[in-house]
């Protein structure tokens, strides 16, 4: 009991490090970012206007046809929103951690090692790009229109599950780039395989479940569960049933799922910095 309660403290002040960390490594990337106005606002309109693009090819394919896979376009801006406000958090707050491999690399990693931080949120807050905050924006606006033309029968459990639904898929794309980076520890130049389940997952999440094949959607809900940043709960918000036919209570499974996504990205995180050996210089 007495050595739990000290693994446990070990833990605890673990991770107050990593916070504290993390937090004075974003504010002086903040303050550095800031310190130049005009080119602040004008990576964040560029943000804003190329991740606007992805809607915009939406919009283009509705100006042929009045459905997509038996989803209207009103009910595709929730799917869309949904996500782009959870990757878009998720590369806010993590999105450096692609850059890990060329680190490894470099050698430049073993600068982070020696530091008296957590490896990880030094990683994770490095070269902080406020400018992401586009990205959000624009997901925001999507999805406020969707919610003012889309046909929900608003209940307690929809409403309850609209920040569940970020938050969770917040998290599960924060386990899916941490996981990519750990694998980077042994592929070394593999930040576009991560890429593809980081920016690729949130591309396909944009689309209804209906307009892929089945396998595919049991890979992406039973394999990596990224269905349940938006495809399972949001099926169930918009009344429609899910391809797999799963059982109801799956909606409200996004942060059980999220907390197992972000336990195993941890345990792979750990074993591939154990893996880690320099440069040999």
């Amino acid at each position: 009991m007495a050595d739990a309660g000290v693994a446990g403290g070990r833990r605890s002040s673990r991770l107050r490090d990593g916070l504290r960390a993390y937090r004075l490594i974003v504010g002086m990337w903040i303050r550095s970012t800031t310190a130049y106005r005009t080119s602040f606002v004008l990576t964040t309109v560029g943000n804003f206007a190329l991740t606007a693009l992805d809607f915009v090819a939406i919009l283009l394919m509705f100006s042929r046809v009045d459905a997509l896979g038996g989803y209207a376009l009103p009910e595709i801006a929730f799917l869309y929103g949904l996500t782009s406000i959870s990757f878009g958090f998720a590369d806010l707050a993590i999105g450096s951690m692609d850059k890990l491999g060329q680190r490894v690399r470099d050698g430049t990693l073993d600068t982070l090692l020696v530091r008296p931080a957590p490896v990880l949120a030094q990683v994770a807050a490095d070269r902080f790009g406020l400018r992401r905050l586009g990205r959000v924006t624009q997901g925001a606006l999507v999805l406020g229109y969707a919610l003012s033309t889309v046909d929900i029968d608003w209940t307690a459990g929809r409403l309850l599950l609209m920040p569940v639904m970020l938050v969770s898929g917040s998290a599960i794309f924060c386990a899916v780039f941490v996981a990519g980076a750990a694998f980077q520890f042994v592929a070394q130049d593999a930040s576009e395989v991560q890429n593809a389940f980081t920016y690729g997952g949130t591309t396909l999440l944009q689309y209804p479940p209906t307009v892929f094949g089945k396998e595919l959607v049991r890979g992406v809900t039973f394999v990596l569960p990224l269905a349940f940043v938006n495809w399972v709960p949001a099926t169930y918000v918009l009344g429609r049933p899910y391809p797999l036919d799963l059982p109801g209570w799956a909606a409200f499974a996004s942060p059980l799922v999220a907390v197992a996504c972000c336990a195993l990205a941890g345990v792979a995180w750990r074993a591939g910095l154990r893996s880690y050996r320099s440069t040999g210089s």
